[in-house]
């Protein structure tokens, strides 16, 4: 693969073999669900698409538990896991009812931390005082936001609920808690986005020192406000090439030492619309084609170099 960091290959390296994260639906909600800022969620937003527990009605104990015996199963080598609280917005609720959902992730002895995915609009210094503590006797504490775009107006646009500043404080206020990791999710492709906004949402987050980065591809998924609009065609997603050369560029902008822990995302064909390379099975082609595209970017530097010798 290409000359970056894996997030696998970070735990790997530090564990001496595999970390595997396992899907939490906790119950939260978000801001621009229940009203509070908004209704309806962001536009793109159909969580059941890449959550295998969103809506789930097990408790957290069942879900980690049956997704243990799962991976211990299928790999040899499980080295410990990761609860990854992915669905919704995981900070979005009081600092008591956080406590008692993250305690019950943490008690198992194989978790050796927890990746909460949240917004930056919602993370008072109340819940981050509260997921430092967990560094204190668990080493991969992380939390992921989501800020998608540096684009103000798409961020309108998508029912987003908050701006750059918002992403910007909570960075800050995060960095000041002892231990604690960052990653942040950025979209590839999302309508009003141009060439030069995914550059800048780049360069956004390697100027605050994120730990590590999540880039997605848009992708259209059933029961979502983009299907609608697909439909009506008011909006047009990337091919496989296009995307693949951005994330060349983004990753070449990125610090040497940034983890990334995603180069794509995938939802599963019943709920996928469009493109239709954003699948499961077709993810290693994903990393290939962008493996190609920087090795490619790598060569044309070289000739260039040469040239002016």
């Amino acid at each position: 693969m290409g000359n970056y960091i894996r997030f696998n290959q970070y735990l790997k390296e530090k564990y001496g073999g595999r970390i595997q994260k396992i899907s939490i639906d906790a119950g939260f909600t978000c801001p621009n669900r229940d009203g509070f800022k908004g209704h309806g969620g962001c536009t793109f937003c159909n969580n059941a698409s890449f959550s295998p527990y969103a809506m789930s009605k097990e408790s957290v104990e069942d879900q980690i538990e049956k997704s243990m015996d799962f991976y211990k199963k299928r790999f040899k080598n499980i080295k410990g896991f990761i609860a990854y609280f992915q669905a919704f917005s995981n900070t979005y609720a009081p600092v008591s009812k956080l406590k008692e959902i993250y305690d019950r992730a943490m008690e198992y002895d194989e978790m050796i931390g927890m990746s909460i995915g949240t917004r930056p609009d919602v993370v008072p210094d109340e819940a981050l005082d509260l997921i430092a503590t967990y560094t204190a006797f668990k080493p991969e504490i992380w939390i992921e936001y989501g800020i998608q775009t540096a684009n103000i107006k798409t961020l309108r646009d998508i029912n987003r609920g908050h701006g750059i500043s918002e992403f910007v404080d909570a960075v800050i206020r995060t960095k000041k808690k002892a231990k604690i990791k960052i990653c942040a999710h950025m979209i590839v492709g999302l309508p009003g986005d141009t060439y030069k906004d995914y550059i800048e949402t780049a360069k956004l987050i390697s100027a605050l020192e994120i730990d590590g980065i999540k880039i997605h591809p848009l992708h259209v998924v059933k029961h979502t406000i983009m299907e609608k609009q697909y439909y009506r065609g008011e909006i047009q997603t990337l091919s496989l090439e296009e995307y693949a050369d951005i994330v060349a560029d983004i990753i070449d902008i990125l610090p040497k030492d940034m983890i990334i822990h995603r180069l794509t995302g995938e939802a599963t064909e019943e709920e996928l619309i469009s493109p239709e390379w954003c699948t499961s099975k077709r993810k290693m082609e994903v990393l290939n084609a962008i493996d190609s595209a920087i090795k490619k970017k790598s060569s044309q530097h070289t000739d260039k170099l040469t040239l002016k010798q």
